[in-house]
């Protein structure tokens, strides 16, 4: 339970910054620059009159296919602004007619189908949890930089104007994508899971920080080993090395990631940064109230128009 030594198993303080986290990211991005995008899309028929929608891949780590929903407003003119998104733990890439919020407002969206989560697969943050070069977010964050140059490599998408989103786990892979393309407009995270490890170990009260607990518990001589891989994905590492503006939500009744993770990535940003706290929320941090929030930020900054 929140507050047991097996908790506090990853001390109190947010992880520090690997010396070689530079490093270890521009081999991790150059092995996968190796492997050509080789971006494959198909039309997708859903019934929308107003999205068109594709069934997109692409290489990601190791050169492996990562596929995704693309979503374009039907009517557009001239290169559009885009946003990439990632989705929380177990969801994949969801419906191809799910959130539809930002082609509606005129975005492209490429939705990334996170590795081996289709279908609502979880468990697997202890996946090489013991080896960052193994670790299973290792082979996402790259996953999700590739989908940043897929998306940018569409003659439809305005390059310069690309943003990067998501909720929950994709709220964390938002962040780390932030630390590994350093020309986005803007990062939103909403709820970010995969932040300040030390804090949501000991303060979660469910959802996926309670397999690490219990792992770490069962194996307390590896918490070491667990933090080291740890501090290449965490937030907030990727929010020192955050070059793009930021927009971070939680709920401050969040079981699930607590608002304190939330808050050590807002404070570790080193780029401006918005913290945007909702009272009596949980996990859904705001919600449509966010998204609205969240949608202004990417009209300033991505230059939408309309009202």
């Amino acid at each position: 339970m929140p507050g047991s030594d097996s908790a506090a198993l990853l001390g109190t303080d947010p992880l520090p910054t690997p010396d070689d986290y530079a490093a270890y990211w521009a081999t991790a991005v150059d092995d996968a620059a190796r492997h050509p995008l080789a971006v494959r899309r198909e039309p997708v028929d859903t019934g929308l009159a107003a999205v068109e929608v594709f069934d997109i891949s692409f290489a990601g780590a190791d050169g492996r296919r990562v596929s995704g929903w693309l979503r374009l407003p039907r009517h557009r003119e001239g290169r559009l602004p885009a946003v990439v998104h990632f989705n929380g733990y177990g969801a994949g890439r969801l419906d191809p007619i799910d959130d539809l919020t930002w082609p509606v407002a005129g975005l492209a969206q490429l939705v990334m189908n996170t590795h081996g989560q289709s279908g609502g697969s979880t468990g697997h943050l202890l996946d090489g949890i013991e080896d960052p070069h193994r670790s299973y977010y290792r082979g996402v964050f790259v996953d999700a930089a590739r989908a940043v140059d897929a998306l940018r490599s569409l003659d439809e998408v305005d390059g310069e104007r690309v943003a990067a989103i998501g909720n929950s786990q994709g709220g964390g892979i938002a962040l780390g994508v932030g630390a590994l393309q350093p020309t986005l407009a803007a990062v939103l995270a909403q709820a970010p899971f995969l932040t300040d490890a030390p804090q949501g170990i000991r303060l979660a009260r469910t959802g996926p920080w309670l397999e690490l607990r219990a792992y770490l518990t069962e194996h307390p001589d590896r918490s070491d080993a667990v933090a080291r891989t740890l501090a290449y994905v965490d937030g907030v590492t990727s929010a020192r090395h955050a070059t793009a503006p930021g927009w971070i939500s939680d709920g401050l009744e969040d079981d699930i990631c607590p608002p304190e993770t939330a808050r050590a990535a807002a404070e570790a940003y080193a780029a401006p940064v918005t913290l945007r706290e909702w009272p009596g929320a949980g996990h859904e941090a705001g919600a449509t109230a966010d998204r609205r929030g969240a949608l202004a930020v990417l009209r300033g900054r991505l230059g939408l128009t309309g009202a």
